[in-house]
């Protein structure tokens, strides 16, 4: 958090289309804007992941390459790291490997990259190594080299054993709990510095406070992820991705994710401010203070500056648009920095503000909200109007439900006090304080709370690993069910 003083929501300008500046690049053609630096989630094994988790959307994009070894190439690394360097003038440079699962590339792999990352240094320039990874597949060794380099790694973990294993399944249908354990102790063992990624689901999004107490105090973590699950499909249920108008029975419900994330809150504000960090809620209070970036790209007013990168060096718009679509390249025929600058990606960013339905611009949580993330806007406003996030109605409970303990923490920074004095506030005042700061809001015109209820639907799909799209996943498939009969016949 920071001590930036606040700035009201109502004093925000209302939006308005930016002017396009013209940059000449450098090789003499016009660019539609030039960041400083741009963050590239790349994916040396594509969509290949040794697990089949049921609401994973990116295993289905192995059937963009089908026949595809899904393996980044020594030349394209290089390429890679280079022009990631050349597309940077900030000191720091954040080299970011996902997946799929990127461990299934191996030490070597990594290791040719942390020399390469030193051949192409920019004099002063350091580098910030992240990996978000499953970690069934983390050793000893892995955590040696990941310490030695100064990783930052992301673990994916859904709660305890019984909602983890819920989805986060292996390619048997398995539960994959006691092996993200071990690898999250290695992790621990060693000194790696890690945080947990949370996907919040149908199922354990009925229990925040199980999930959060686990993180905290089982898990350990000081840091948490909650990434809601929106599984786009069409009217059958088929996924359908960016395509669908339908979310599938294992995406979260609206109400049900802002019921979650308001609960956490009210935990983490009365007992963890400052010892334990939880993105949405440090998002959130940057919004609150007027700052220019929240720090997720889904809340801020604009976006356009985190792409995905695929093996073979395809460059697309964002890590939820890999679709042909939203192909901007590829860098061994175009360097990322012109690729990040083209008028296709300026544009792309661009229409996460302007793409607002009226509903949206009206709203007077928009300041923390924006919208949203762009693929999640599959819903009708209550006038019609198409472009309305799917999580809308719980991001409101949740944003109205915060305001008041935002606001103090705000002017607690803003006094040059630490944010974790609202405990003691709310400690010593508890509820009637913020019913106070709300009768002042209401009469100065504000919207009072909403509260949302959770649905009450029954999740499918529990313990059933994603579907191949390929023929090469089915073959794999056939044999591992193959296995499983002679074992079981054994």
């Amino acid at each position: 958090m920071s001590g930036a003083r606040a700035r009201s929501p109502r004093a925000a300008p209302s939006p308005r289309p930016l002017p396009t500046p013209t940059v000449r690049g450098a090789q003499g053609g016009e660019r539609a804007w030039s960041p400083p630096g741009v963050h590239v989630l790349a994916k040396p094994t594509g969509a290949i992941c040794n697990l089949g988790c049921s609401y994973c959307f990116f295993l289905d994009k192995e059937s963009l390459y089908e026949g595809d070894r899904f393996r980044m190439s020594d030349e394209m690394l290089e390429t890679y790291i280079r022009s990631l360097i050349e597309a940077h003038r900030t000191p720091q440079v954040t080299v970011a490997w996902q997946g799929g699962e990127p461990t299934m590339m191996g030490l070597a792999f990594y290791r040719k990259a942390m020399a390469l990352q030193e051949r192409y240094r920019k004099p002063g320039m350091t580098f910030l190594n992240t990996m978000q990874t499953n970690g069934t597949l983390l050793t000893d060794e892995w955590c040696e080299f990941l310490a030695e380099h100064d990783f930052l790694v992301g673990i994916s973990i859904d709660g305890p054993r019984e909602l983890h294993d819920a989805f986060r399944v292996n390619k048997r249908g398995k539960g994959t709990f006691d092996d993200v354990m071990r690898g999250l102790r290695l992790l621990q063992k060693h000194g790696v510095e890690y945080n947990v990624l949370t996907t919040v689901n149908r199922v354990n999004g009925d229990h925040p406070l199980e999930v959060y107490a686990f993180l905290r105090d089982e898990a350990r973590t000081d840091w948490m992820q909650f990434i809601p699950v929106v599984e786009r499909v069409d009217a059958h249920g088929a996924p359908a991705d960016l395509r669908g108008s339908y979310a599938s029975e294992r995406s979260v419900g609206p109400e049900q994710f802002g019921a979650f994330l308001t609960t956490v809150f009210d935990e983490w504000v009365r007992h963890d401010v400052g010892r334990l960090y939880v993105q949405t809620f440090e998002a959130a209070a940057r919004n609150w203070a007027g700052m220019a970036q929240s720090g997720m790209c889904v809340f801020n007013e604009t976006c356009g500056l985190g792409l995905a990168l695929e093996h073979n060096g395809d460059l697309y718009s964002c890590d939820h648009f890999v679709d042909p679509e939203y192909l901007v390249g590829n860098i061994g025929e175009h360097s990322i920095e012109d690729l990040v600058a083209s008028r296709q990606q300026y544009r792309f960013g661009q229409d996460k503000r302007d793409s607002l339905p009226r509903y949206c611009l009206d709203c007077d949580v928009r300041f923390a909200c924006h919208g949203e993330c762009p693929k999640n806007r599959f819903g009708m406003t209550p006038d019609g109007e198409p472009g309305l996030n799917y999580l809308c109605a719980g991001f409101k409970d949740f944003f109205h439900h915060v305001d008041v303990p935002m606001k103090i923490m705000v002017e607690l920074m803003r006094r040059g006090l630490a944010a974790s004095e609202v405990m003691g506030v709310l400690a010593r005042e508890g509820q009637p304080l913020v019913d106070r700061w709300n009768a002042a809001a209401a009469a100065a015109g504000d919207r009072p709370l909403a509260a949302g209820d959770e649905p009450d639907l029954l999740p499918v799909g529990l313990g059933v690993p994603r579907a191949p799209v390929t023929e090469r996943g089915r073959r794999a498939a056939g044999r591992t069910r193959r296995q499983d009969a002679g074992s079981d016949a054994g």
